[in-house]
């Protein structure tokens, strides 16, 4: 049958919502730059029709540049009719691309989940229950060396009631030490001579004058 009647050309994709966006813009960038013509050559007439004075010339002028005006009234009018068509393709155009980026994290999430199925199937609950209460026990059994390798031993046993009775005795023995009222009598005690005081002399009645042993002194001329 291909033979027969030959096979159709493969249809081609038309262009896509981006291009058309490209080709209104562009066009109505040209038409903007006619419209920026128009007023340049509109600004023309003004100066041309204030210098000129009233009369046929000044007429001709003045319909010179109303043709001018109408002309760019007309290209203002295509220029929003573009501007209007491209925006209102770039917000179909984003709609669409949410819709797309929607899809794409939707699907994602989808296998996120499935991949997190197949792991937690890998998961033993009990597994984990064991491991933890393998490592309590070592705790424990750590806690138990400790306790092992800081045990005393010879340690004498000891009265608790004698113990307190003597830290309480070990308690006024400090509060007297730290009594130091005895120093007062100490402080106001008169202060020792510098110097060692001569001997005083002694005199026995009769005005004799003796040594330190009682003796009468002899006096030398």
């Amino acid at each position: 049958m291909n033979r027969l009647f030959g096979r159709g050309k493969p249809k081609e994709p038309g262009p896509s919502i981006n291009d058309v966006i490209t080709g209104v813009d562009q066009r109505a960038e040209g038409v903007e730059k006619k419209v920026n013509a128009l007023e340049n050559e509109l600004r023309k007439f003004r100066d041309q029709i204030a210098k000129m004075r009233e009369g046929p010339a000044k007429n001709a002028v003045k319909a010179k540049a109303m043709r001018v005006l109408k002309q760019k009234k007309m290209y203002e009018q295509q220029l929003d009719n573009l501007r209007g068509q491209s925006f209102n393709m770039e917000q179909a155009n984003f709609a669409h691309q949410t819709l797309k980026d929607t899809h794409i994290t939707v699907q994602a999430m989808k296998d996120g989940m499935k991949q997190m199925k197949r792991d937690f199937k890998n998961v033993n609950i009990e597994e984990i229950e064991d491991v933890q209460d393998d490592l309590a026990d070592m705790m424990e059994q750590a806690d138990e060396v400790q306790e092992a390798l800081g045990r005393t031993y010879n340690t004498p046993e000891l009265d608790e009631d004698e113990l307190n009775a003597e830290l309480e005795a070990l308690g006024d023995e400090i509060a007297l030490d730290d009594d130091t009222s005895y120093l007062d009598d100490v402080l106001k005690a008169p202060e020792a001579p510098s110097n060692k005081p001569e001997a005083e002399e002694k005199k026995v009645p009769g005005g004799v004058q003796v040594d330190e042993f009682g003796l009468p002194q002899i006096t030398q001329h």
